[in-house]
């Protein structure tokens, strides 16, 4: 039952991404109706689902698909019209088939009447009109005059070893065999062994069959089409075989199929090589093989600080072979896991057309670099923060046809979904062609809300990005879609949670774009250590841009202020030892790491600059898991745990601590705030030093 177990899961898997293909089609085929080719997609999923289902004994999901099928080989052969209904009910059949596959776990049970439903409305397309049948009689009957549409074939079947032990049943293939016309069978047990030798899981009978069909040679291996290469099939025309072609199996005697193995070498005509060039694993192995690699990486780093303090010849010489094997095998673990976000980009299509149904709202889904590829990980926590915005910009941006119409747009609004590499990140947008944000609005609504006063003075971006915040909505009524104040607001949680950063920029009338940076990998990051007196921190390398002095001249010059001049340009820093509220002597000469961050160039200020580190990532603690500016912690080669900082957090909590940062200015040449009076350092991490100086301490 295991195996059986095993077999039926391969199945669910498999059936699932053909489910996905299948709801993509069909919105593709809603758009462009005279697409032979979508049809032809269409229809071989849905075959491929009842074939797979029969098999492997989903029988009421393979005859659930069947009528399905029956509509759109209607649609194939040009005796049936796509039409929205047709659509809308193939869509409602693939949730019913969702629910079926996962029936035997008990998860969730298809609702029978529903299915019956579709099935009703399935035959009322199919055949409530007359007209439909008499012109498939009429172009039938001159074919079968001319070209004698009924057709006879010898049809030789013998499952091989493999066939049942794969979950394959030989009499569900015999049965949707003899669907296709009248059949003469004949069934032969020469192969049977003694019953010593005999095998439980191997089927030993072969049959023969002359099979009266009007369809051709490929809908007859249509039947067989999953299990041809584990199969003896030969499929020939009555009329072209000889008198002595006709197998009368006798002990001893050798049949053609096995005079045909002889010639071979043993092997099936059938038989290919094994050259399978994907294999499944389960996520959760996966998980495991990654989390082995990354305790891999740690063990690597103690070796190697072992060789620098033995100082031996022969061991540092291991110490390198075991950290460049451990670096191959690290970036092997990290390309398993990439898979593209395509999967997921292609289910929204289904929820565009849903809500462009229910909202009563032509929208067309685009999307762009759906090939981009992301940590599973990453992806598999990506789609409710994705549906969220997709939902706001159909119910909040997209403007109604009138609306659009007066404003002089074209009637078919338009949402863009796309993914690009940025570095070490990916962007991943969610953009509408709708009315856009109204900034006053918002900064209205904020007011009485009472996150801003009054008086404050915001930048458009400071603006948009309240609309981030818990509990903010600007919707003046409450639907089954929005207006309740928390889709945003689980954006960001979403988002931050994946140790991303969201962005919002809009123009009145044009529309909106929201843009998530997210990380390639949750698991190990390639980041720089550093370190402020006994403490130790990682910064990712991909925000990072280069190290550069800091002395005791440059500190005069600024007159007290958290600024130094780069090449020209001035660079406002953060110390990390006032920040944490780390109690050490300071260096003669300090390091600035230079950064980029969503509020420009900052510097933060450390002891040393430690060197590249390959960061394997452990989550905090449940007391420190919700401080925002920590990515989480590593473990160093001698024991210590590093915390890893994530800048673009760190800046905006300094930047919200100050009270002598000015807003709305910007400090030249890298759009940052200026300062108004400096920056003293007890008035912007007072907070920070109630929260980290137990977590750095205790680490």
């Amino acid at each position: 039952m295991d195996q059986v177990d095993r077999f039926k899961q391969s199945f669910r898997e498999e059936a699932r991404e053909i489910l996905v293909e299948l709801e993509s089609a069909l919105l593709e085929l809603n758009e462009n109706r005279d697409d032979l080719e979508l049809v032809g997609r269409v229809f071989r999923a849905m075959h491929t689902l009842k074939g797979s289902g029969a098999m492997f004994g989903f029988d009421r999901l393979a005859a659930f698909t069947h009528h399905l099928e029956t509509a759109f080989d209607e649609v194939r052969n040009g005796r049936l019209l796509i039409t929205s209904q047709l659509i809308d009910l193939a869509l409602a059949a693939l949730d019913q088939i969702k629910a079926m596959l996962e029936e035997d776990s008990g998860s969730v049970v298809a609702d029978s009447s529903v299915c019956a439903e579709i099935l009703a409305r399935v035959r009322e397309l199919t055949g409530a009109t007359e007209k439909h049948k008499v012109e498939r009689e009429q172009d039938e009957a001159p074919l079968a005059e001319a070209k004698g549409a009924v057709s006879e074939w010898r049809i030789r079947f013998a499952p091989g070893p493999e066939l049942m032990q794969n979950g394959a049943d030989p009499l569900l293939l015999l049965r949707e065999l003899k669907q296709l016309g009248e059949m003469r069978i004949t069934a032969s047990m020469a192969a049977m062994p003694p019953l010593v030798e005999l095998e439980p899981e191997r089927c030993y009978v072969s049959w023969e069959m002359v099979l009266s069909t009007a369809g051709g040679q490929d809908a007859i291996r249509d039947v067989f089409i999953f299990v041809e290469d584990c199969c003896e099939l030969t499929i020939e025309p009555v009329s072209s075989m000889m008198p002595c072609a006709t197998t009368c199996t006798v002990e001893g005697t050798a049949t053609p199929l096995e005079e045909q193995r002889a010639i071979s070498g043993g092997r099936r005509t059938s038989d290919k090589a094994d050259n399978a060039s994907s294999l499944r694993v389960p996520a959760a192995k996966l998980d495991q093989y990654v989390d082995l690699v990354g305790e891999l990486v740690t063990v690597q780093a103690r070796v190697s600080e072992i060789a620098m303090r033995r100082d031996d010849v022969e061991i540092t010489a291991v110490a390198e072979e075991i950290e460049r094997l451990t670096s191959a095998l690290r970036e092997n673990s990290m390309t398993i896991r990439m898979t593209p976000i395509r999967g997921t980009f292609e289910k929204f299509r289904r929820l565009v057309h849903d809500l462009a149904r229910d909202l009563g709202k032509d929208v067309e889904l685009t999307i762009e670099g759906a090939d981009t590829e992301l940590d599973k990980t990453v992806i598999d926590r990506l789609s409710d923060p994705l549906m969220h915005l997709i939902r706001n910009s159909m119910d909040h941006g997209i403007e109604p046809a009138d609306v659009r119409a007066a404003c002089e747009k074209v009637a078919t609004a338009s949402i863009r979904l796309s993914a690009r590499y940025a570095g070490g990140s990916v962007l991943i947008a969610v953009s509408d062609d709708g009315g856009g944000i109204d900034a006053e609005a918002v900064r209205r609504r904020a007011i009485e809300k009472g996150l801003v006063s009054a008086d404050q003075q915001l930048t458009e971006k400071e603006i948009f990005g309240l609309i981030l915040e818990p509990g903010f909505s600007t919707a003046k009524l409450v639907t089954d879609l929005s207006g309740r104040g928390v889709g945003m607001d689980v954006v960001r949680q979403s988002v931050e949670a994946l140790r991303g950063t969201i962005d919002v920029a809009s123009k009145p009338g044009q529309g909106t774009s929201v843009t998530l940076r997210l990380p390639l990998t949750l698991a190990i990051i390639d980041g720089l250590l550093v370190s402020v007196g006994d403490a130790y921190f990682v910064l990712p390398l991909t925000n990072t841009l280069e190290c550069i002095e800091l002395t005791r001249e440059d500190i005069a010059k600024a007159n007290g202020k958290h600024v130094v001049e780069m090449r020209g340009e001035i660079l406002p820093y953060i110390r990390l030892r006032d920040y944490f509220n780390i109690h050490s002597e300071r260096p003669e000469i300090e390091q600035i790491m230079v950064v980029e961050t969503e509020e420009g160039r900052y510097g933060f200020v450390v002891d040393q600059v430690l060197g590249d580190h390959q960061t394997v990532i452990k989550n905090l603690g449940r007391l420190y898991r919700h401080v925002p500016f920590v990515s989480g912690a590593t473990i160093l080669g001698n024991g210590t745990v590093a915390l890893i900082l994530d800048p673009h957090r760190l800046v905006r909590d300094v930047l919200r601590a100050g009270t002598q940062v000015g807003r709305g200015s910007s400090v030249t040449g890298i759009g940052s705030r200026q300062p108004k009076d400096g920056w003293p350092a007890q008035a912007k991490i007072s907070s920070a030093q109630e929260k980290m100086p137990a977590l750095v301490n205790n680490d």
